[in-house]
This record gives structure tokens, sequence and C-alpha cells, in this order.
């Protein structure tokens, strides 16, 4: 079971599979694997006393950044992210970023967002500058309304720790990546255009 993986300089935290969005262009439906990973597929979620014992088993050496990021939505497992934070903290200054869709208050409508700030960063994928246009390409199972709540998500977060938006790039028009830099700067936010890994 792979829970911990290398791609580049960073340290990446594979702890579900479970995400409410099917994603168009989502990596899971092109391979198994991402980086050094044999397969990313977990057979089942994995404790965290699981997580810490596989975190104490690998080398920080060249890594400069550690994310919770694998092949399901980290904060599905939200208190278990911020548990995990907390833990890796005690034992590197590296910083560490949470990955997400953004969608955590439909998911755990219970999650303190405050908790956030043991993290360094949260990057949000965006993906879209509308409602109907991130329904056609994220299909949240909440509907119309996840965009919204994505919305008043990354407001929230960013008075508790540092937040970035992605868009992946080639998956909407030139036109509506635009978009997205205009909505993101009305929040106050930067945008990055990424790949799909």
């Amino acid at each position: 079971m792979t829970i911990f993986y290398k791609l580049g300089n960073k340290l990446y935290i594979n702890i579900t599979n479970r995400c409410p969005c099917e994603c168009v262009f989502c990596i899971r439906n092109l391979a198994d694997s991402v980086g050094e990973a044999d397969s990313l597929w977990l057979e089942r979620e994995p404790t965290l006393e699981e997580i810490k014992k596989a975190f104490e088993a690998c080398s920080l050496i060249n890594i400069d950044e550690i994310v919770f990021c694998g092949f399901g939505e980290p904060m599905e497992r939200a208190d278990d992210v911020i548990e995990i934070t907390k833990y890796i903290k005690k034992a590197t200054l590296l910083p560490i970023r949470i990955n997400t869709n953004g969608l955590v208050k439909l998911i755990n409508p219970d999650f303190n967002i405050s908790d956030l700030s043991v993290a360094d960063s949260v990057s949000i994928s965006l993906n879209a500058n509308d409602a109907d246009e991130y329904m056609r390409l994220i299909n949240p199972r909440f509907g119309h309304c996840a965009f919204d709540s994505l919305l008043v998500f990354a407001k929230e977060a960013q008075l508790y720790t540092s937040v970035i938006l992605t868009v992946v790039e080639g998956t909407i028009s030139p036109e509506r990546v635009q978009k997205c830099h205009q909505l993101a700067k009305s929040l106050n936010l930067p945008l990055r255009v990424r790949s799909s890994i």
C-alpha cells in the first residue's frame, strides 16, 4: 500500500481514494500511479498509526515540500489531515501543502476551517470560472452548489493559511483561463495553471 511517494523534490501523501468528484481530466483515469509509486490505489485506507509509521520510514533528503495529494480527495479525511500535519511538523521544518478540491464543507460540514492554520499552504482546484463549466468538468456529487462552496472555502481558508487556486492546463479555453484569473483576483488569490500531475 503506497502512502508516501516522491515526485521530483516533493514527498506526497496518499491517504484515501475517496473523492466526491469525477473530473474529466483526472489522472486516475489514465494511470495507476504517479512518480515513484507502484500504485496509488489503496486496498483500504491506512490508519493514522500506519501513516505515522510510514512517514518515519521516509527519507527527507532532497525533499523541499510535503504535499497531501494522492488518488483521492485528502479532505475526505479532514481531521486526519490536520492530525498528520501536526505530527509531521514535530519532525521537520519542511512546508506542508494540502491539495484539495475545496469542497470540505460539503464533505464534512463540521470541519473547523481554522484548523488549516497548521498547514503552510492550501492549493484549491478551481478549474472553471462558473458553476455550469464546473459541473461539466468536475461532476461533483453535490451539484451546482459545489462551485459556490469552493469559493466560500477559498475566502475562509486564506484567513488561516496561504491559498492558491489552480486550473489544469489544456482543459479549458484560454478565454476561460483569463476569466479564472479575474475570479481569483476578485478573491485576492493567485491562480496557477498547472499540468495534470
